[in-house]
C-alpha cells in the first residue's frame, strides 16, 4: 500500500498535470481546434485532488 506522503505527491503531480491539460483544451478551443483536452484536464484534475486528501487521511490515521 502507498503511504500517505506518497499519495499525496501523486495527487499533487495529477493536479497539475490536470491543469495543464485544461488550458491547453481552453486554448485550442479558442482556435477552432476541439480536442477535448479541457475535460480531461478537469478529469484528473479532480482525481488528483481525491488522491492527494486519501494521502491526508493516511498520514493522520499512520498508515
Amino acid at each position: 500500500m502507498k503511504s500517505g506522503t506518497q499519495d499525496q505527491a501523486e495527487g499533487m503531480y495529477h493536479k497539475v498535470k490536470g491543469k495543464l491539460s485544461e488550458v491547453a483544451g481552453k486554448i485550442a478551443g479558442k482556435i477552432g481546434l476541439n480536442s477535448g483536452l479541457e475535460g480531461e484536464g478537469k478529469d484528473e484534475k479532480i482525481s488528483g485532488k481525491i488522491q492527494e486528501k486519501i494521502g491526508q487521511v493516511k498520514k493522520v490515521l499512520g498508515m
